[in-house]
């Protein structure tokens, strides 16, 4: 895990229980755009527990396992579309850089979300 005083990895520039902890802890994301902050950060710090945990149900896979050779390091949100405190769906596009096992990388994509139970979840990528 990482230290609260630490940067968040979701490079919002606040600290990481400031920013993302408290996400992590329980506490309900008010929008799409940091909800896709906090699961970032969720793989990260290895924290697939969280990641299943804000997945919408019909799209959740019954386990998930992290690669611990990667290493999450950036993260740049390209554009969001709704997704705010008083919408019920939203897209965040974002490209994620990773490195590990001597290579590089950055994963693009446009998420879903949408609202399950009065909480943002995770839907699936957008087509």
């Amino acid at each position: 895990m990482i230290d609260d005083s630490s940067r968040c990895p979701c490079l919002s520039g606040e600290s990481y229980g400031a920013c993302c902890a408290p996400l992590h802890r329980g506490a309900a994301a008010p929008t799409a755009e940091r909800l896709m902050r906090s699961r970032f950060s969720a793989f990260a710090v290895g924290d697939a527990g969280y990641l299943l945990a804000t997945w919408h149900p019909a799209t959740r896979p019954e386990r998930l396992e992290l690669d611990e050779g990667i290493r999450w390091y950036r993260l740049d949100i390209e554009r969001t579309e709704r997704g705010g405190m008083l919408d019920t769906d939203g897209v965040v596009e974002f490209s994620a850089f990773w490195k590990g096992g001597g290579q590089s990388g950055v994963q693009h994509e446009a998420s879903t979300f949408a609202r399950s139970d009065g909480r943002w979840v995770y839907v699936d990528a957008a087509g």
